[in-house]
């Protein structure tokens, strides 16, 4: 990995500043949250509504987090350092579809994958090719199979264009990213600083595992307490009915449920029965575009990759989801 000797200069504010940032942050969302209910204090119920919706989306998220930083300093720390090479398939292709299918073995949803990719990368895996498991392990993961199919069953087909979609997404953007030029400039200059320092760290496992969590969860909260809040602030500023409304017609559906999908901010996990309490509105393509870009694209899901990937690199991954997505969305309505 390339040095670079004024980085130093460059690094992002003190953890500390961004730390207690974050602290003021949640304790003004869990503080106007509890206060109405201790001193009978009102708040406007738009207000209200979305600090609900912000603190639901970050307590569902938080023990999937957590699991995905204990998987993140599993890889780190306790497999041997040349594990995943020898595992994984020496052929480019192979190797991401491999990549792509392991979210079947981690029961987690995209909160936690972040933590685990970034220990994937920390690993040496390449960032096309954690990019390729990244964007598959949210819709591959055996939850989301199982939930999606209790919601849906086999009916028009939407169980096996999230599946195939998911998969299809992943792989094609991984592949455009490994035709990049200088994959580690996909990174942001900040975790290549980390890694770069992480790499001389010593110590025993136990107190490089002690390090490696506070280092994931300094990144991932503030990301997830930030995400949080916009997607419930969010929620009660863009008026739901209006989306509802266009959910007949077999294109504009489809830009509504990505657009439903990037606001809510759901779990993968349990994304598919709120799904279903919009299908008898929407068309079965614009379903699975909600199912489609939710898990990838969300603003939840977007702020935790901004701790690893650069403005640039989600701009141009979101574009191609919702491209792909929309491909899906459109070939399911015309085959249903």
């Amino acid at each position: 990995m390339t040095t670079t000797t004024d980085a130093p200069a460059r690094r992002a504010p003190n953890p500390t500043v961004r730390i207690v940032g974050v602290a003021l942050l949640l304790a003004v969302i869990v503080g106007a949250f509890v206060v109405p209910l201790v001193f009978d204090v009102s708040l406007p119920t738009r207000v209200q509504d979305g600090l609900t919706l912000a603190i639901s989306v970050l307590i569902e998220s938080m023990p999937f987090v957590m699991i995905g930083v204990i998987l993140a300093i599993v890889v780190q720390v306790w497999l041997p350092p040349d594990l995943i090479g020898r595992v994984l398939p020496k052929r480019a292709w192979p190797r991401r579809l491999a990549l792509s299918c392991l979210g079947i073995l981690i029961p987690v949803c995209e909160c936690g994958n972040v933590p685990f990719a970034r220990g994937l990368l920390r690993r040496g895996v390449s960032p096309a090719d954690t990019l390729t498991f990244l964007l598959a392990a949210p819709i591959v993961n055996p939850i989301v199979i199982v939930t999606t199919h209790a919601a849906f069953g086999w009916d028009s087909g939407i169980l096996i264009a999230r599946l195939i979609g998911g998969l299809v997404i992943a792989n094609l953007i991984g592949w455009l990213f490994s035709r990049h030029p200088d994959p580690q400039r996909l990174l942001t200059e900040r975790f290549r600083i980390e890694t770069e320092t992480e790499e001389c760290a010593t110590g025993s496992r136990t107190r490089r595992s002690l390090v490696q969590a506070i280092i994931e969860l300094r990144a991932v909260m503030p990301a997830l307490i930030i995400g949080s809040a916009l997607a419930g602030a969010v929620q009660v500023v863009v008026p739901r009915d209006v989306l509802v409304a266009v959910g007949a017609n077999p294109a504009l559906s489809l830009v509504a449920m990505a657009a439903l999908a990037i606001v809510v901010a759901l779990c993968s996990n349990v994304d598919a029965f709120f799904a279903l309490s919009l299908a008898s509105a929407f068309t079965p393509g614009s379903i699975v575009v909600f199912l489609l870009v939710g898990p990838l694209v969300d603003v939840k899901m977007l702020a935790l990759m901004r701790t690893t990937f650069t403005v640039r690199t989600l701009a141009l991954i979101t574009a191609l989801v919702l491209g792909i997505a929309f491909l899906f969305g459109i070939g399911v309505n015309l085959l249903v």
